[in-house]
């Protein structure tokens, strides 16, 4: 694989205006098509195979006009009593009327009608239904729905648009760009140059571009979910630039040495772009697991994301090569510059070696240092480290999982705004209403279990009312509203869920379904919870199989995989902590703690797995370069750790920019996604590869490269350290034909 990719690299470099040029066209190409052809975002959480979904699939076809999205618009009068006047009735009678009437809306339900009239008489619901589910709602549709109710206002009356039909796509703005600026800066800080600092941010913006242009591209007929685009904005950018960083590193160092440039860019193509190749290979394999769950919405984001750092990979090895064709010895500071001119100059190999020893990598630098001092003290930097992370691992077991609801919407958002006085006025079971199908084969059937469905409602636990049944035209399907005490993230509600669909499961003339927008969320829960640990083996025996391949090793996958794991579990407990918990949640931001997101622990898992992969190969990888070409075990951990501790810092307070930079977003889920993957790359990257690796590679010594002979012949050699390449250099060239 090194020697493949050592000429594609020299072949770019020495074709780079053909190579740039080819981009150029993908990116405008992929830029015009995704101008064209860009389709809806959709904000879809369904479930093929659960009761909830199944209710759904059910109401659309024999009762579709009560399958579209539902909208409740709360009315809070300007004084108590004040719906019980005239004046009142005629205001709510008249928002009823313009809901009923607004462009997509097959109907609106007066609460005079319903009782949904707070007993104080001055919060009221309006309860809206659309012809087509919430994805399916236009802006123009979704803009008229917000606008209802904007006359009344000015007479002090309080009107608020609700419900799922609100359900908004998180914007990307200027907050992420704080991410990249400081990205920026810590690229010229490692470099020491604008034009190698400025070369790595182009060629992972370039990335970027394509991999979101072809994205959108295929919207129209892939349905991307609201968070599928930003994960992979996030990834995309955060690889992409990482990936960049690490080949330029590696060409700049075989410059500072005295190899020409063609030489120099092929031979960091073929040794860090094999890493690069490798660590992108594991993020895309892990996002792309994601299908194992059979979550469609969670397929979706894994493969956009997986696409993106796929694009990532393919820029890094031939756009990268390309780009440091054009920018030339200006990659180097100016006094390194030098150094290396002197020694292109220099007469006879002596002085030509005198020149550039002073642009080697000093041995005394803080990597090398550093490495000193943790290989040193290893036990006690093993057990601080796991010591540290345990305690912050801590609030984990406590983890609650749900999705999104309006209660966690931004403050002041609409969705938000509907919800507190839903909740102000009636409470929060009516932000979180249940809905129970009841389907027989006859009209007969349906009419005798409604008032038994009925009567079991009401005696269940937590159920605060149960609404009259609205009938299907034919009478088949019926369709009841169950009001609960609690809120839909609330784990009283989850129990109700679970009591509900105990106590209606034994009709035999009919089904009873219980589905909407709480039911939903549950069972998306409770699948994702099911689906965690079987991910997290799946993730963990991969780690060590590429790991075993890549290495050659049996004990360094094994301690890969456990740091991992240290990784995870120390992620999940900070921010259980801080968005569960609510402590220092003022720090990003947040003004509602509450459960995670429930897709969030397994695509962190898949993520973190991906980028732990990439340190772990960058640190490990020189290593066992330097192992299997003469240094001793512990010299080579030295070594592997003061050549790659300046750039997998770069890398990793890179990474950790670009994602803190989402925490700024007023989306509590890219918020919470965008902490959590900050936090796990700061502590994989630091605590974990760069203090407890170092730590434990040093205790284990020559064994840590311990493969069985038997083992070491099944497992193919993919070389990407670079061995094979330099025997393949080493080779004396062909004669000339004689004659």
């Amino acid at each position: 694989m090194a020697t493949l990719l050592y000429r594609l690299g020299r072949g770019s470099m020495r074709r780079r205006r053909l190579v740039a040029a080819i981009w150029l066209v993908v990116l405008v190409g992929l830029g015009l098509a995704a101008g064209t052809l860009r389709g809806p975002i959709a904000d879809n959480f369904t479930m093929p195979g659960t009761e909830s979904q199944q209710a759904l699939d059910l109401l659309a076809e024999q009762f579709p006009a009560a399958s579209g999205a539902t909208g409740t618009i709360a009315v809070k009068a300007p004084a108590d009593g004040a719906l019980g006047g005239p004046q009142g009735q005629a205001v709510v009678k008249e928002l009823t009327q313009e809901a009923a009437t607004l462009p997509g809306v097959v109907g609106a339900v007066d609460p005079f009608q319903v009782g949904a009239v707070s007993p104080d008489g001055r919060y009221a619901l309006v309860q809206v239904q659309f012809a087509t589910g919430a994805d399916e709602v236009t802006d123009a549709q979704r803009d008229a729905y917000e606008k209802v109710g904007e006359r009344v206002e000015a007479q002090g009356w309080e009107v608020a648009p609700g419900g799922e039909v609100l359900s908004s796509v998180p914007e990307v703005g200027s907050t992420e760009a704080i991410g990249v600026a400081v990205a920026a800066i810590v690229l010229v800080v490692t470099f020491g140059s604008l034009v190698a600092a400025g070369m790595t941010m182009l060629n992972a913006l370039i990335g970027v571009g394509v991999g979101m242009a072809g994205l959108f591209a295929i919207s129209s007929v892939v349905d991307l979910s609201s968070t599928a685009p930003i994960l992979a904005l996030m990834l995309g950018l955060a690889v992409g630039i990482d990936y960049s960083l690490f080949i330029t590193s590696r060409y700049r160092q075989n410059l500072i040495e005295g190899l020409p440039p063609d030489e120099a860019v092929g031979r960091a193509v073929g040794t860090a772009g094999s890493a690069v190749l490798f660590a992108g290979a594991t993020v895309v394999i892990a996002l792309a697991g994601l299908a194992v769950v059979n979550i469609p919405f969670l397929t979706v984001m894994g493969l956009a994301a997986a696409a993106t750092v796929t694009v990532a990979v393919l820029v890094a090895i031939t756009l990268q090569p390309a780009l440091l064709g054009f920018a030339g010895p200006r990659v180097l500071p100016r006094k390194l510059r030098a150094a290396v001119s002197a020694g292109e100059r220099a007469d006879d190999a002596g002085t030509r070696a005198d020149a550039l020893a002073g642009a080697a990598e000093d041995r005394s630098g803080f990597g090398f240092r550093w490495a000193r001092a943790v290989t040193r003290f290893r036990v006690p930097v093993i057990l601080v480290g796991l010591l540290g992370l345990g305690l912050l691992a801590l609030p984990a077991p406590d983890m609650r999982l749900a999705l999104p609801d309006a209660g966690t919407a931004p403050a002041g958002s609409p969705a938000r705004t509907s919800n507190d006085l839903i909740t102000e006025g009636f409470g929060p079971g009516f932000t979180g209403r249940l809905a129970v199908v009841v389907a027989g084969d006859d009209q007969q059937a349906t009419s005798a279990a409604i008032p038994q469905v009925t009567a079991l409602l009401q005696r269940t636990d937590n159920v605060l009312a149960v609404a009259p049944p609205q009938l299907s035209p034919d009478g088949r399907t019926a369709l009841l509203g169950v009001v609960p005490k609690t809120g839909p993230t609330d784990e009283a509600t989850e129990t109700l869920v679970n009591d509900v669909r105990g106590s209606v499961g034994e009709f035999r003339d009919v089904d009873v379904l219980l589905t909407g927008a709480t039911a939903i969320g549950i069972d998306v829960s409770e699948k994702l919870s099911d689906a965690l640990p079987v991910y997290l083996l799946l993730v963990v025996g991969l780690s060590v199989l590429l790991l075993m391949l890549v290495f050659r090793s049996l004990l360094v996958p094994v301690k890969a995989a456990l740091g991992f794991l240290l990784t995870v579990a120390a992620t999940f407990g900070i921010t259980v902590a801080v968005f569960q918990q609510g402590h220092l949640a003022d720090l990003v931001g947040l003004d509602t703690p509450g459960p995670l997101v429930s897709f969030l622990p397994i695509l962190l898992i898949g993520i973190l797995f991906g980028l732990a992969m990439d340190y772990e190969v960058f640190l490990v990888s020189r290593m066992r370069e330097d192992f299997v070409h003469g240094d001793t075990a512990q010299q080579a951990t030295i070594n592997g750790m003061g050549h790659g501790a300046r750039v997998v810092t770069a890398a990793a307070l890179i990474m950790i920019s670009v994602f803190g930079g989402f925490v700024f977003l007023d989306d509590p889920v890219i918020k919470s996604m965008g902490f959590a993957l900050a936090v796990g790359v700061a502590i994989d990257a630091f605590v974990v590869r760069m203090t407890i690796v170092p730590a434990v590679m040093s205790l284990l010594g020559r064994g840590a490269w311990w493969l069985p002979r038997w083992l070491d012949r099944a497992l193919p050699n993919v070389d990407i350290e670079g061995e094979g390449l330099r025997a393949h250099l080493a080779e004396p060239a062909p004669a000339a034909p004689r004659g």
